[in-house]
């Protein structure tokens, strides 16, 4: 009886939402499901002088250098000093079509949210064409050096590889061997899924036979000092690489097509590419990111990780007009357990920044009475290699990354949930494929990882589609309506506590619609057709409008879904989707 009242209470609460709102109208058009910024544009040409080129003259955006002192200085100090009274509430994202999705653009491309890729596609990732590299059966001296590695944490080399490509080459890190380098491998491939464009990264075992060293190479290190990179460089960047027999294991990094233009900044938009208009910390799918990157706990998604390339419409010619920005994540090599110099601070990554003032002032408050997650955090014995990386602790929403990012901290409940719907697509077996790009020597190492994956993203879902809707893809056949429960194709209740309840509001009023509950989380409703409506008014008539608020009685909120209703013959246009948060 409880259960029951509970259900009817609902039911009106449903029903008064439904009548008692003002719905927001959409208009009779299909979604925007492609954005305007890979447009063909043109840069006025200025010299741009080189050592090869003196007279060189450039036609594209200059390029930009991001300090990573500077940058972590600003986000971390300066920039939140400055807003320290600014009334600036983080809104909607603008960058959302009419079905509550985020377009295909230069930064993102829907491919686990539109049509989930086939295994073979979801392991191929950026890494196509000539990309593709074989340490086995190569020539020796056939891979040449031609630039040492010149900054970040792992050592690494340049090779120029005939008739295929350029690859940055890194080791792994002698702590924890094998894990940056198939955090590289793994990470790009997911991100890759999830719509980013990145780099193709994959894991070669090769002979060191087959590397020679181009004369007079020189590699700034990150203290900025320029140092030889000679034979006795290679064999101690070599050194560090994890081998299997004569074999040593590198990541190697494909070089991105077009003409590099330094990091994408997460605020505000290039002054010089007229395709970017949406400031980069309100664009959702730098918001969602966070999500993702909370997922692998990559506490190093900076701009310093980041790529914008200018892609010429003569290949030939990469600085020359006209052309386009592509926008590109890169590096997760310090994803699944990375951990620096000093212990307190690696048990402290993905819980907190770096120099956290909200933290800071909380202990001062409270003496330090505070108990935080990393002081339970352990290494997992027998899996050192992943540092603190692990589910028991975790909350998606505490998840903080190495230093402020301006777009991860305006992320909203909207933004999180759609990242949320799209990582719901993948299942175990998804993860475990995944994780096979590793290529770990110790099997065991792969069910680990692929355990807490599936653990953390369990999190995620519990947290992210049980608020707003998790109903999704809508898809109009005749007059039925169907949608996608991806709260309850990942289980995330026991079927039982799944009970649909749908209300229509048209020009006949608001009345509940039975629901046809079907297998693998599909769901389907008739559509009613207005009893009232005059044929002879026009098709986006006010008449016309249909509102379907449909919930799963498991997520806090209902979805409504908007149509048209075209007549007995013309069926009906499906035109919106909104998930309310009130």
């Amino acid at each position: 009886m409880v259960f029951e009242a509970k259900r009817y209470l609902a039911g009106w609460l449903l029903a008064l939402t439904a009548c008692g709102a003002s719905p927001r109208r959409f208009p009779l058009a299909d979604p925007l499901w492609r954005d305007t910024d890979q447009r063909l544009v043109s840069i006025e040409c200025e010299p741009r002088r080189s050592e090869k080129d003196p007279e060189h003259v450039a036609c594209a955006p200059e390029p930009y250098v991001s300090p990573l002192a500077w940058d972590a200085a600003d986000n971390t100090i300066f920039r939140p000093l400055t807003r320290v009274f600014a009334v600036d509430p983080a809104g909607d994202a603008p960058n959302v079509n009419a079905f509550d999705e985020v377009p295909d653009s230069a930064w993102f491309t829907n491919r686990l949210g539109k049509a989930k890729p086939s295994r073979e596609e979801l392991l191929r990732g950026a890494c196509t064409g000539d990309v593709l590299l074989d340490g086995g059966a190569v020539a020796p001296g056939s891979w040449v050096i031609d630039q040492g590695k010149p900054n970040g944490a792992t050592p690494g080399f340049r090779i120029k590889v005939l008739g295929k490509h350029k690859f940055m080459l890194k080791t792994d890190s002698p702590d924890q061997p094998e894990r940056p380098t198939a955090a590289s491998a793994i990470g790009a491939a997911i991100y890759h899924a999830a719509g980013y464009n990145t780099s193709c990264e994959q894991i070669v075992y090769f002979d060191p036979a087959v590397l020679t060293l181009a004369p007079g190479l020189v590699a700034t290190d990150n203290t900025g000092v320029p140092r030889r990179f000679d034979r006795a460089a290679l064999e101690k960047v070599l050194g560090y690489a994890k081998k299997r027999g004569s074999l040593v294991r590198m990541q190697a990094s494909a070089w991105l097509p077009g003409y590099l233009l330094g990091p994408f900044r997460y605020e505000g938009t290039r002054s010089d590419d007229p395709n970017d208009v949406i400031p980069h910390e309100e664009r959702r799918d730098l918001r969602g990111a966070r999500v993702l990157a909370a997922w692998l706990n990559h506490f190093d998604a900076r701009e310093q990780n980041t790529m914008d390339s200018w892609i010429a419409s003569d290949p030939s010619r990469p600085d020359s007009s006209p052309g386009y920005v592509r926008h590109y994540y890169l590096d997760t090599s310090d994803s699944f357990g990375s951990e620096w110099f000093a212990d307190g601070i690696s048990r402290r990554l993905g819980s907190s920044y770096l120099l956290d003032f909200g933290h800071i002032a909380a202990d001062f408050v409270t003496l330090g009475s505070i108990e935080r997650a990393w002081e339970r955090a352990e290494r997992t014995p027998g899996f050192e290699i992943f540092g603190y990386y692990h589910y028991r602790d975790f909350d998606p929403d505490a998840w903080k990354n190495e230093y402020p990012n301006p777009a991860f901290s305006r992320a909203t409940e909207a933004d999180n949930a759609w990242m949320a719907r799209i990582l719901s697509r993948l299942d175990r077996a998804d993860i475990e494929a995944l994780v096979s790009l590793g290529r770990f020597s110790q099997p065991e190492h792969a069910v680990f990882l692929s355990d807490v994956l599936e653990q953390r993203l369990q999190k995620i879902l519990e947290r992210y589609l049980l608020r707003l809707s998790a109903l999704s893809d809508p898809r109009v056949e005749g007059d039925t309506l169907c949608m996608l429960d991806l709260s309850r194709r990942r289980s995330l209740r026991p079927a039982a506590r799944f009970r649909y309840t749908a209300y229509a509001e048209n020009t006949d009023g608001s009345h509940q619609v039975a629901v046809d509950v079907r297998g693998a989380g599909e769901s389907c409703l008739s559509l009613p057709h207005s009893s009232g409506g005059d044929p002879g008014v026009t098709a986006a008539h006010p008449s016309r409008y249909l509102v379907l608020t449909l919930a799963n009685g498991v997520s806090t909120f209902p979805v409504r879904v908007h149509l048209y209703d075209l007549g007995a013959h013309g069926g009906f246009k499906l035109v919106g989707v909104e998930r309310p948060e009130q």
